[in-house]
């Protein structure tokens, strides 16, 4: 099959106005796979068909987007990097919309692999002519790859600034229109992923022009539609830098976040409970949410009842915040911070362990991994493990491998018994017997199933 592709491409490439071919190869190209494509990637011309996208000639256009399309996949990135920048700079200036979408996806695979985009930033004028060809576009492909961009180095940024762009795509952030608004701060989040890009937007005031958003969103009607964005913002950038830090400079933030657990939209409550989970990973975070005094523990009750009440997809959201929340590492475990986590835990319900042995105990794999995830966090934790050895039966719940049905469910209760039997304190607590099991389980493995003992009856045939 991929000779008959090889055999066309070479007849498409010999004639004027190549129709009949082109059609004959995109037929061809839904039946050969791309591993095979891909053997004969060294033999793959593409330069005709690009040529053929600059002659005004829809049918044509059409049917060559389509053929590279498939092609290009087969391709490398580096080779595409290499071999084709000036069909590439090309394509980002055509007047059909097609063309340059086809193009930007494949600047978008140059700049996703970190041995390609060498090839863009060593070449400083294919760099800037990307940037601006880009520049010259509204698509919110061409805005996310501006982003993308300009995380990758400080230099690649400055490109990007220089050009304008990045000052157009903020001045997007703090505009009007408030759909734009929300899909600028998911990229300008992903911008303060980086060291540097988080710089560019203190320098340029942009932090602060986002929390003085949040303060306004009171009084505007459509905040819900960049309010969950905008928080987000500031739990990635307090986890990425210093909880204590963005939260005391920025109030308004925790404000808004406890705030919105008060909401009656479910959308609200999710990102408040994600934003809480994140913030809490470390235990920096966990000191600034500790110092919020009885407004935490309140707000720890509301994730309780969230987990028991709310639809499946929340409570799974609340079950992975409480787990964020409520681990602690081995080497962080002084008293005060284990006194902290055991008062956290008894705010949650009246009986939290039993809340989430609840919630594994329903027929939905997502939800009882989550709960088991809970138990995990805590495992190592001695108040923890003592709660656990007293509730009646929640050691053979643990030992029992019949509850677990699908793989992933087996591989997280494996992490629970793990998480248990490597602790320091538990074989005090459990008492050695239970140690013993706990041993054995984690030498058998997730997917251990007990032989059947079959006993000879005397007589039987």
């Amino acid at each position: 099959m991929a000779a008959q592709v090889l055999a066309l491409l070479r007849e498409v490439s010999r004639l004027e106005a190549p129709l009949e071919e082109l059609r004959a190869l995109q037929s061809v190209l839904q039946s050969v796979p791309l591993s095979e494509l891909r053997e004969h990637a060294a033999e793959l011309h593409l330069g005709p068909l690009f040529s053929l996208l600059n002659e005004n000639h829809r049918e044509q256009t059409t049917l060559c987007v389509s053929i590279l399309e498939r092609l290009l996949q087969a391709l490398e990135p580096v080779h595409v990097a290499r071999n084709l920048k000036v069909d590439l700079q090309r394509g980002l200036t055509h007047t059909n919309d097609s063309v340059k979408i086809l193009t930007l996806s494949q600047v978008g695979r140059i700049v996703d692999n970190s041995d390609a985009v060498t090839e863009i930033l060593n070449n400083a004028e294919l760099l800037k002519q990307i940037v601006y060809c880009i520049g010259g576009e509204n698509l919110s492909v061409a805005k996310a790859l501006i982003v993308e961009i300009s995380s990758v180095s400080p230099e690649s940024l400055n490109y990007c600034t220089t050009s304008g762009l990045v000052t157009q795509l903020l001045r997007e952030l703090t505009g009007e229109d408030v759909l734009v608004r929300a899909t600028c701060i998911e990229m300008v989040t992903s911008l303060a992923y980086t060291h540097h890009g988080r710089q560019y937007l203190a320098q340029e005031g942009v932090i602060d022009q986002i929390s003085n958003i949040i303060v306004g969103a009171d009084s505007d009607p459509f905040s819900s539609f960049y309010l969950p964005g905008f928080v987000k913002f500031f739990g990635n950038l307090a986890i990425m830098d210093s909880p204590q830090q963005i939260c005391e400079r920025y109030p308004v933030f925790v404000e808004k976040v406890f705030e919105m657990t008060e909401s009656q939209d479910p959308t609200m409550i999710g990102v408040a409970v994600d934003t809480i989970g994140i913030l809490g990973s470390n235990v920096e975070g966990k000191q600034v949410l500790q110092k919020t005094g009885t407004r935490f523990e309140r707000l720890l009750m509301k994730i309780g009842y969230q987990a028991k009440n709310a639809s499946t997809e929340l409570k799974i959201r609340c079950l992975d915040a409480v787990s964020s929340l409520f681990y602690l590492p081995p080497e962080q475990q002084t008293d005060d911070l284990l006194r902290m986590t055991e008062s956290w835990f008894s705010s949650l319900s009246r009986d939290p362990l039993e809340l989430f042995r609840g919630i594994s105990n329903q027929p939905f794999p997502e939800l009882h991994c989550a709960a088991l995830k809970v138990f995990t966090a805590i495992a190592n934790q001695p108040w923890a493990q003592k709660l656990m050895f007293n509730s009646p039966g929640f050691v053979e719940y643990v030992m029992d491998r019949s509850v677990e049905h699908d793989k992933a469910s087996k591989d997280a209760k494996y992490e629970l018994v793990k998480a248990l039997a490597n602790s320091k304190t538990i074989a005090e607590i459990f008492g050695n017997p239970n140690y013993l099991r706990l041993r054995t389980y984690l030498s058998e493995g997730p997917y251990y199933v007990k032989p059947i003992s079959t006993t000879a009856v005397e007589g039987a045939e």
